[in-house]
């Protein structure tokens, strides 16, 4: 981990920035580190994360998961179809999910409790492939790169998984949490996007998008007026976003319908 963190800061000092345009048509400024590197990083994180949390024994949890995960990335451009997607259910009760570069998905046992259909559980899903498919890591990493330089990018990469306070002990700390970089929450404007992206997909794929309005109803009662869990501690007003929610599932209701006409019915769990 030391060599690959080494590497990375070496990397992000010779390397350039370009700008691309997102799925949803935003400028986003890129390229602090190839694709191939940010792959590389997102199966180093998926392989960490694995030592350190329990797959579920469940094997109906998995192949439930797996099937959701595959019917998703379908509907991405071929490309990236062609990565080596790979999920795991991983037992903990906060209600989370993830997907990382190079196409690894990590879904805690957590949410599906709160996501209680297929549908909302593709919400959830779709949004996490949404943030890779919108290179939100990789944007992440450039606005680091400029805002710290080389050595702020590398210190960033080394936070932990759950908040800033221990982000901030393992920055102090020179710890070995290469997955923090790609597990930390996103901004709002990336948390948005990943939602119109998400919701996108998982139209096209077969799901109601509907349910995603369901899905987040659920997160807020499930944090019984307290502070909201972590998947919901950076994104825009909850009530902001199931308004948003709403009227952009009412938009691609006829492209649910499309999908589901062409054969596409999820039969998942």
């Amino acid at each position: 981990m030391k060599a690959l963190t080494a590497a990375l800061a070496t990397a992000l000092t010779l390397a350039g920035c370009a700008t691309t345009t997102s799925p949803t048509g935003r400028t986003q400024y890129v390229g602090a580190v190839s694709q191939a590197q940010l792959n590389q990083m997102g199966e180093q994180a998926f392989a960490e994360t694995k030592s350190k949390m329990r797959a579920s024994p469940d094997a109906r949890q998995q192949a439930y998961v797996r099937c959701l995960v595959t019917d998703i990335v379908r509907e991405l451009p071929g490309d990236w179809q062609r990565l080596n997607w790979e999920s795991i259910v991983f037992v903990d009760d906060n209600p989370n999910a993830f997907a990382l570069p190079g196409g690894k998905v990590g879904v805690h046992t957590g949410i599906l409790n709160v996501a209680k259909t297929q549908d909302q559980l593709a919400a959830v899903i779709a949004h996490e492939i949404g943030h890779v498919y919108a290179n939100h890591h990789d944007e992440r990493i450039t606005r680091q790169m400029g805002a710290q330089g080389a050595l702020g990018v590398a210190g960033a990469l080394l936070g932990s998984r759950y908040g800033e306070g221990a982000q901030q002990s393992t920055n102090q700390l020179g710890g070995a949490a290469l997955q923090a970089t790609f597990l930390l929450p996103g901004t709002r404007m990336q948390e948005t996007e990943a939602d119109v992206v998400g919701q996108e997909l998982m139209a096209k794929a077969g799901f109601d998008p509907r349910a995603a309005v369901g899905l987040w109803q659920n997160m807020i009662a499930a944090s019984g007026g307290n502070r909201p869990p972590q998947w919901l501690s950076t994104h825009p007003n909850p009530e902001n976003r199931i308004s948003e929610l709403q009227a952009r599932a009412t938009s691609l209701v006829p492209t649910f319908d499309q999908a589901r006409a062409a054969g596409r019915r999820p039969n998942c769990g």
